[in-house]
């Protein structure tokens, strides 16, 4: 079984991949860490050692994950592949029939693994800008490559700031890297709904804090994952301050089956999720995306 696992943009092949692409390979799971209740983090070590040395994949884009028995589900790359060489790593909610299989499977288990699909964040697009990444909940993940790509061509960026929420302290992703993230110059602004007796940090939503610091227009990018209503607001807040619509980076998830664009499941408009995203810039989706008039 040879899937293309070094293209760029495996979801946009040609139609010469296809059979090999619904291919998966083998994975086995070499460490699980909890991350907040229902969510997950799964180490994952590829079987085949010459697939595993060929493998690569660009922040942003995603895996079929497959449970024989249960399918599959669309999971985004977590992993920094830099500086974990030979591992995959997809942090997990638990809520379907295969999330769910996967969160009762122990180091050692093996998973099946097709990708990696659909498009990246643009950064060597955005290498030289100011950039803000506004992240809600299990939309960290998905942005943590793009954020480690960052800390190791720091000079490469303007200012960085993170804003990221989660509904409770104890739903926050990966605290125990905040620190590191800081000592890179990032500006690291974390935020909950909800406090408790442990919490001295921000309360609230993340668009709101826009209203903390100042950006120029002309050289800021957004990059945003989350819920769809935080990611709704947060476009708002951007274009409020004259980003360009062509500098407000999306990261959508559609119920993603074949992550090839076939099975139709995810299309929106004249895109499919799986294929033509799951990051767009927000020029190519604002007629089919709900925000507000600005």
């Amino acid at each position: 079984m040879t899937v293309p696992l070094s293209m760029p943009n495996a979801g946009g092949g040609s139609a010469g991949y296809a059979s090999k692409l619904l291919l998966p390979h083998w994975a086995d799971i070499v460490k699980i860490i909890p991350e907040a209740e229902g969510v997950t983090t799964y180490h994952l070590r590829l079987t085949d050692p010459e697939v595993q040395a060929r493998y690569r994949f660009q922040p942003g884009q995603f895996n079929m994950l497959y449970v024989p028995g249960y399918g599959e589900a669309a999971i985004s790359m977590s992993s920094d592949l830099e500086s974990n060489p030979g591992l995959v790593v997809h942090t997990i909610r638990h809520v379907g029939n295969v999330t769910k299989a996967i969160s009762r499977m122990k180091v050692g288990d093996v998973v099946g693994l097709r990708g990696p699909f659909g498009t990246a964040w643009p950064l060597e697009q955005i290498r030289g800008k100011d950039v803000v990444i506004a992240c809600g909940g299990i939309g960290l993940p998905p942005l943590r490559g793009a954020l480690y790509h960052i800390l190791r061509q720091r000079a490469d960026y303007g200012k960085v700031t993170l804003l990221y929420g989660a509904r409770t302290p104890k739903d926050l992703m990966y605290p125990d890297e905040y620190e590191t993230w800081k000592q890179a110059d990032i500006d690291v602004q974390v935020t909950v709904d909800r406090g408790d007796e442990t919490w001295n940090g921000r309360i609230g939503v993340v668009p709101m804090w826009f209203y903390h610091f100042r950006v120029d227009p002309r050289k800021t990018a957004v990059l945003t994952c989350g819920p769809e209503i935080m990611m709704r607001f947060v476009i708002y807040e951007a274009l409020a301050r004259r980003i360009p619509t062509s500098q407000i980076f999306v990261s959508l998830e559609r119920n993603m089956k074949c992550g090839q664009g076939a099975c139709g499941h995810c299309q929106q408009g004249p895109f499919f999720i799986c294929k033509d995203g799951p990051v767009f810039p927000f020029s190519a989706i604002e007629s089919i995306f709900n925000v507000e008039e600005y």
